[in-house]
């Protein structure tokens, strides 16, 4: 292993790959050892440059029945998934005492002025999580959980002062729980149902957010007032969760109605549950007799346990909450009337219990497990997390057309957006309804208006927005807006335009212009609108750079345009977790918008893998709070700069010579779609039971049909990561040629945003990888399309020098050594994983269609699987 790897990590992942290598013995014998341990050792010196190794390992995977590739792959998976997990572990082993609050504090504490004093601030702390399940998390939940098991495991390990006998239990525990993983199947047997996913949403609530969320809270409130003076409120829900499981339906044909209102029964069902486990422990503990005249009025005045008394209905609330939902999918008739339907029902009686023990002298026992369920109450609520509701443009355009066409209208599709506005606005003040009686619309059209209704029968605690995806106009949103109106809703849900496009993004400030100008939309609002910025879709439609800077003008213009017409903003980002999709570690993506981005509050996705990685356990959660709130309070008060009209002029020019770099190749060339789909995995990526939605958005379309996420997969697959840098370094180069450099470097040292790009790059510079992208290429792609290849190559090594100098180092990610060993020590188990993938795709190609053999389908998956394990934020 190379120098400087931190001595302990090392440790750890020997030790684990010592264990896997001793139940690999017992199971396949000596000989299976043997040859792993020479692939492995193989697999180090070729990463290193060694060609003969490259060759060897090629050579023998060549000569290896299928059955015997599937080990070899699964062996090599297993090691990355424990290398992953020792990196966790010590990861949280070592946070630093100096958590990323507590160094905001400090530096605050150097600062006479600020934009905002922190009391505002902290009153402007808005952190609310999205959990998405795009389909990159390759990890099975049944894995997921022996994992979680075996991490800590692993942090027992390094207690000081173990004992002997503790120790080896310890690890004989360890033993167990990686010869159980050995043994289970690490590809799903099936695609994951919109339930499924939304069930493992639930659980990572479960398994690390609901402690994690109080205990965040619980430091930041000992902090400031310590510190400051200041005390967060009982009711703080600084952090707050909604979902896309089980509600986004752009692109996925199986999640119905029927799938939105069975998720939202599971989540209020998780919640009750959950409430029902602290109530019934604060129940035994709050014993106590002395109460408050509030309590006893509230209680009745002959309860001699006042506060057993005021949790005894909630908990028979909970409890009727959690059989009824059984009864109702059980297909029994259920009275709701016993259930808990209001956040009321559950703050009312716990606050009424902490006020009574306030008054009464018992602080202490108020600030522990009551205060911590309070605090849940309102995070999380009854309902668990709000669950959003996406859906495309098109769709409600359809709605529309059919309506109108009924109704000797005319065609609304075909209508101006004049007159479009008018018509929507028109109903939307009539006090008739407008879906006629006896019609009968297409299965399309009557799936929206079952959504609708659905909607209409929720609370507002139950859902969060209504997303549109490929909005482009003022009608796509009202048009949402009249829909929900004719189900009967009763509130106002707030609807968001997605703009995804570069076009769209560009165009977003004329759109919402015309929008907020309607003095009734305005109202109906109540002044607070929400506008969703896509990160996937633009940058695979021009590429990352233009994509970036195209997201950072659309929100600075609607930053504006929301002060000058005094509307409360929150954007909502929908990131990914890899550079391509808008990825970037979350306290420099904060700090890399416009000034004033964050007033509003934060929304963000939190998607596939990266949930695990930043939310997988109760630390790790905490620590991603922190990030957040930390990077949130310097944007308030300490926000960046605006950029200088000089630095607008490099970046414009920089963003539009990177986007036609970008298309160049991958829209004008006749050649990039046959390259792509040989020297990448693409086509078998389909295979992969992922997440329950189609690859593509249109069946037999190319790549412009492709999600971004299988798209950005297929190139990490390979190592070229090619969307992630294709035609920037080359629009940086024409910039310093045609006289930039200085004000470049400039814009590096004084603007995050810029700097943000730089980090960016560097982090993918070190991720992708020439010579594995040139061995895919050598076997997997036919000799009239190599020169592709070859070009691309050369490109990616002309960035990288060029990288380099511009940051003025001699390696990529020389700042950040923790980085750089993580990829380190992975790097050499996935370099037999890239060469067996190889020959399995190889081999897969070869059968021309006919139906692969079980061993071969399930290595190319593990191969697949294991590579995404080893890169972790692949999509």
């Amino acid at each position: 292993m190379q120098k400087g790897i931190d001595d302990s990590l090392l440790e750890t992942v020997r030790y684990l790959g010592s264990e896997l290598g001793q139940i690999i013995q017992q199971h396949l014998g000596d000989e299976w050892l043997e040859k792993i341990e020479t692939i492995r050792k193989q697999g180090r010196q070729s990463t290193l440059g060694d060609a003969d190794c490259t060759q060897s390992l090629q050579s023998l995977f060549q000569q290896m029945d299928d059955k015997d590739l599937l080990t070899v792959g699964r062996a090599f998976s297993q090691f990355l998934n424990l290398a992953n997990l020792a990196e966790q572990e010590h990861t949280v082993a070592n946070f630093s005492e100096k958590e990323p609050v507590t160094e905001f504090f400090n530096k605050l504490k150097g600062i006479d002025k600020t934009q905002m004093s922190l009391e505002d601030a902290i009153k402007g702390l808005d952190i609310e999580l999205v959990l998405t399940a795009h389909p990159t998390e390759v990890t099975r939940r049944t894995l997921i959980y022996k994992y979680a098991r075996l991490a800590e495991c692993l942090s027992d390990l390094h207690i000081e002062g173990l004992t002997d006998k503790k120790r080896a239990q310890t690890e004989a525990r360890i033993a167990e729980i990686i010869s159980q993983a050995w043994h289970t199947d690490e590809i799903r047997a099936a695609r994951p149902t919109p339930v499924d996913e939304a069930q493992w949403g639930f659980s990572v609530i479960e398994n690390s957010l609901w402690e994690a969320v109080p205990n965040f809270i619980r430091n930041l409130d000992s902090q400031l007032s310590e510190q400051f003076e200041i005390g967060l409120p009982l009711n703080s829900s600084l952090v707050r969760f909604a979902s896309w499981m089980g509600g986004d339906r752009d692109g996925n044909p199986f999640v119905t109605s029927e799938v939105t209102e069975t998720v939202l029964l599971l989540a209020r069902q998780r919640a009750a549950n959950l409430f029902l486990n602290d109530i019934s422990t604060l129940y035994v503990e709050l014993s106590m007799a002395d109460g408050s005249s509030e309590l006893f009025d509230y209680v009745g005045q002959e309860q001699r346990e006042p506060y057993r008394a005021a949790l005894s209905s909630l908990k028979d609330k909970l409890t009727a909450t959690t059989e009824g939902i059984d009864a109702y999918f059980n297909g029994e008739s259920v009275n709701q009337n016993n259930w808990i339907n209001k956040q009321v029902e559950l703050t009312e009686p716990l606050e009424t219990c902490y006020r009574s023990l306030v008054e009464m002298g018992m602080s202490g026992i108020a600030s522990g497990l009551l205060t911590d369920t309070i605090r849940r109450a309102y995070c999380f609520g009854i309902h668990l997390l709000k669950l959003d509701i996406r859906q495309d443009s098109d769709r409600h355009d359809q709605v529309f057309s059919e309506i109108t066409r009924y109704l000797g209208l005319g065609d609304y599709s075909n209508w101006s957006e004049q007159d479009k506005q008018a018509f929507l606005l028109r109903e939307l003040s009539s006090k008739r309804p407008l879906v006629p009686r006896n019609w009968n619309p297409s299965a399309d059209v009557e799936e929206v208006l079952k959504t609708c209704n659905v909607i209409a029968k929720q609370s507002e605690d139950a859902l969060g927005i209504y997303i549109i995806s490929m909005a482009r106009s003022p009608s796509d949103v009202l048009e949402v807006h009249l829909l929900l109106q004719e189900s009967g809703i009763k509130w106002p849900m707030p609807v968001a335009p997605l703009f995804e496009t570069l076009d769209d993004l560009n165009n977003a400030h004329d759109s919402m212009t015309q929008l907020l100008s309607i003095d009734w939309y305005r109202g109906f609002i109540q002044n607070h609108q929400y506008v969703m910025i896509g990160y996937s879709d633009s940058a695979k439609d021009a590429g990352a750079l233009a994509a970036g800077w195209a997201q950072y003008q659309s929100q600075e213009a609607l930053v504006d345009l929301a002060q000058a017409y005094d509307v409360k903003l929150t954007l909502f980002h929908g990131r990914g977790g890899t550079i391509g999709r808008g990825g970037l570690p979350a306290h420099g993506a904060i700090l890399s918008q416009p000034p004033g981005s964050c007033l509003g509050g934060l929304r963000v996705t939190e998607q596939g893998e990266t949930i695990r990685y930043k939310f997988g356990t109760e630390p790790l959660a905490q620590r991603s709070f922190g990030l957040y709130a930390s990077a949130i309070l310097e944007a308030l008060m300490l926000p960046p700069p605006a950029p200088r009209d000089e630095w607008r002029e490099v970046m414009k020019e920089m963003g539009a010579s990177a986007r036609d770099n970008y298309r160049a190749v991958v829209r004008d060339d006749p050649n990039f779609v046959a390259y792509f789909r040989s020297a990448t995995p693409e086509l078998e990526l389909s295979k992969l039971p992922l997440g329950s939605r189609p690859s593509k958005r249109k069946p037999n379309g190319g790549v412009e049909s492709l999600r971004a996420i299988p798209w950005i997969f297929a190139w990490a697959q390979n190592r070229l990561v090619l969307p992630s840098w294709l035609g920037v370094m080359k629009a940086f180069q024409s910039a310093i040629d045609n006289g930039h450099l200085a004000v470049m470097k400039e814009m590096k040292s004084q603007w995050p945003f810029f700097a943000s790009r730089l980090s960016m790059l560097e982090m993918v510079f070190m991720k992708s990888d020439q010579h594995i992208a040139a061995l895919y290429d050598e076997t997997l792609v036919p000799e009239e399309l190599k020169y592709f290849g070859q070009n691309l190559r050369e490109e990616l090594a002309i960035s990288n020098d060029l990288l380099l100098k511009l940051l003025e180092q001699e390696e990529v990610m020389q700042g950040d050594a923790a980085s750089k060993e993580s990829m380190q020590i992975r790097a050499f188990y996935l370099e037999p994983l890239h060469l067996l993938q190889v020959e399995l795709l190889k081999r897969a190609r070869a059968a021309e269609g006919e139906e692969l053999d079980y061993h071969l389908e399930r290595a190319l998956m593990v191969s697949i699987a294991g590579v995404a394990t080893g890169l972790r934020n692949t999509g």
